[in-house]
């Protein structure tokens, strides 16, 4: 048996290490990879990034089943193309897919299906949106409309901020549609106050199975500050979210998303992942939707599951979810970002990588911004490795990942040293 993960990020590099584990597996694609793939046993990289490129090479490996990991493939509609030639893959159409390709369709969704979620508006016109934001007040939060990997959200503390963000996403003149209407988009939101934590489910269309619970790390410095980036840590299970947290999480926000895509005719298969705001009352709102894993989430995440991940998606493919369980490992696992020098903004490419300890038991190093370059293995993105280990409670998961990292160097690494400190806090 061949499978295919599609994207080259350390969601990419965990979920081919997760799906390696399967017994009489003969390879696992990754397309394109990184040198983490690379050097993986039973992993071989593909350079292949166009739509029909890689279903012609799907068809010629035999392969038997597809995940695709990243959100531009699944707006590109790779899925659309997969499934008109009769292969199997995971995820969401392009048409789905909108719930993250466009933050203005996920709002309005929302609120026809009465799904808890911050108030909003869209603005496509420049001066209306900073009239918008006059009349609101700060905080405020701006969205670009479109997919922007993690970094189009700006949290403005001031109208300064919030008038800065407009003129970055929202530049004029800008390009104009063909009707007339302005090509770039922003979502403006209320400022909700709470927790954040991540909730993943798997979705066959009707049927939904949850991920283990976690928690992802936005900004770029301790203490939550700085910018937001795609993710600086994470950390699994997510202890506020509570059993009670959980079950209406279910009931108020995945299972009426998936209902509701369903009966608007674009049912929803695929991971689909629900940002949340918890509040101190219990309340759960939705920030977002992403259709597809988490990442940094899914590196710990996957260290925790116990259950063959390809039994998982075979069931989701074939519309049968719920005949499945998920079994996860009861301890914690946590996973730490290393980033390169001048991310979030425009990282440096090209330091070398030196120090990366062999794997264990209890403890990954997996590679998202890398590439392998006269033999030495380089940075070539803004997050370059996730160091992810498992630990009995969340201290000492947290003490093996940042006893991993000392050994591990490239100039300008950067990196959080309060990953799961919340959790030690609460």
């Amino acid at each position: 048996m061949k499978l295919l993960v599609i994207g080259s990020g350390g969601r990419e590099h965990a979920l081919a290490w997760c799906l390696a584990k399967t017994d009489g597996l003969q390879k696992v694609f990754v397309a394109p990879g990184n040198a983490g793939t690379a050097g993986e046993r039973q992993l071989e990289n593909v350079n292949i990034t166009d739509l029909d490129a890689l279903a012609d090479f799907a068809e010629e490996e035999k392969v038997s089943l597809t995940v695709v990991g990243p959100e531009a493939a699944l707006a590109a509609g790779i899925v659309n193309v997969f499934r008109a030639r009769g292969l199997k893959i995971f995820g969401p159409t392009r048409e789905a897919a909108q719930l993250e390709s466009s933050k203005d369709f996920a709002k309005r969704f929302m609120a026809r299906h009465n799904i808890p979620t911050a108030r909003f508006a869209t603005f496509s016109n420049q001066a209306a949106a900073h009239a918008y934001v006059d009349r609101q007040g700060a905080p405020i939060v701006i969205k670009a409309d479109g997919l922007a990997a993690g970094k189009g959200v700006v949290v403005a503390a001031t109208l300064i901020e919030a008038h800065a963000a407009i003129d970055r996403m929202l530049p004029e003149p800008t390009a104009l549609l063909p009707d007339g209407a302005n090509a770039a988009r922003v979502v403006i939101e209320e400022f909700l106050e709470g927790e954040e934590a991540s909730f993943i489910v798997m979705v066959d269309g009707k049927d939904v199975l949850p991920l283990a619970s976690s928690q992802d790390h936005k900004r770029i410095g301790d203490g939550d500050t700085g910018p937001n980036t795609g993710g600086m840590g994470a950390y699994s299970p997510a202890l506020v979210v509570t059993p009670e947290v959980h079950a209406r999480t279910m009931r108020e926000i995945i299972l009426p998303t998936v209902r509701g895509m369903a009966a608007e005719g674009i049912p929803y298969t695929g991971f689909l992942y629900a940002g949340l705001m918890i509040g101190r009352d219990g309340s759960v709102k939705t920030v977002e939707f992403n259709c597809r894993l988490g990442d940094p989430e899914t590196q710990p995440i996957l260290m925790r599951l116990k259950s063959d991940l390809l039994t998982l998606l075979e069931h989701a493919v074939a519309g049968r979810l719920d005949q499945v369980e998920a079994v996860w490992d009861r301890r914690v696992a946590l996973g730490v970002v290393l980033a390169a020098a001048n991310y979030p903004d425009t990282p440096r490419t090209g330091d070398a990588i030196s120090g990366l300890p062999k794997a264990s038991e209890d403890s990954y190093v997996f590679h998202a911004g890398t590439i392998e370059q006269d033999g030495q293995i380089v940075t070539s993105g803004g997050r370059v490795l996730c160091v992810t280990t498992l630990g009995d409670n969340i201290k000492q998961a947290q003490k093996r990942a940042y006893n991993t990292i000392i050994g591990i160097h490239f100039d300008g690494m950067q990196y959080r040293h309060d990953i799961g400190q919340r959790a030690l806090n609460r």
